[in-house]
């Protein structure tokens, strides 16, 4: 089990490093139905993540004590996920505010963004911690399967967020061998963050509703706000629509049938 989780918190930072290898070997950033496939698969993950995973869970685990009210704490978890999460994004710029109309970047300006997505990255992590934390301290809910596919679904959606640090700071001038250690080192919270989640969750386990409604709502305030307009915008927006259904449809089999 130890070896399983290891792994899992590893997996979404192979993702940001994946995406950030791209400035190595490619000329150009993904194309825009990749990027759609991509964003609408990892939001189809992360939203039956959060149901089967995270929420499903904490209601079973209050159901024994609090009956018909055990939707109680996993909906004030829920929503202070999803408010810590707006508060959060309140004070990071948006990913694609710092491009400027010729479509070139500035090295300064990249840099920030760097920054930007490297705090994003860091409720991710937590999510993965507490997934974790829940599976190694023995909760019936949690399966090594669905704390996998969290991690995996989480994954995909770094892919495109190393590339997008990594590839234009390369095209503003930077060298590709310093823009991969951008993109890949904007990853590098994620499972600093799942550890410290980790070694913290031993002392709120009483509190594991709460944090895995928590994680839940965290999850679907940036499905909801970033991954969905992503995949929607522009033409043939079907493809993250298909992409989406594929996602959750995967995930809810994971969870379900080896769960």
């Amino acid at each position: 089990m130890i070896v399983e989780t290891i792994a899992g918190i590893l997996v979404p930072f192979l993702g940001t490093t994946l995406g950030a290898v791209c400035v190595i070997f490619m000329r150009k950033t993904f194309s825009r139905s990749i990027e759609r496939a991509l964003t609408g698969a990892a939001g189809g993950v992360m939203t039956a993540a959060s149901v089967w995973s995270l929420l499903i869970p904490a209601i079973e685990q209050c159901r024994e004590d609090m009956g018909n009210m055990a939707f109680l704490p996993p909906s004030v978890g829920f929503m202070l996920g999803v408010l810590f999460i707006l508060v959060l994004d309140m004070c990071i710029p948006k990913f694609g505010s710092d491009i400027n109309s010729s479509g070139n970047t500035v090295l300064s300006e990249k840099r920030l963004m760097f920054f930007a997505v490297t705090l994003h990255n860091i409720p991710e992590g937590m999510v993965v911690g507490l997934v974790y934390a829940g599976l190694l301290y023995g909760s019936a809910e949690i399966t090594p399967a669905s704390a996998a596919a969290l991690a995996i679904g989480i994954a995909i959606q770094n892919i495109p967020e190393g590339a997008i640090i990594s590839m234009p700071l390369h095209a503003g001038g930077m060298s590709r061998g310093r823009a991969f250690l951008y993109g890949a080192g904007s990853g590098a919270v994620e499972p600093a963050a799942a550890l410290l989640t980790l070694a913290a969750a031993g002392l709120v386990v009483p509190a594991m509703p709460y944090l895995l409604s928590f994680a839940a709502g965290a999850m679907i305030y940036v499905v909801a706000e970033e991954l969905i307009p992503e995949m929607s915008s522009g033409t043939h927006s079907y493809v993250g629509t298909v992409s989406f259904a594929a996602g959750f449809t995967v995930m809810m089999i994971l969870d379900v049938a080896l769960g």
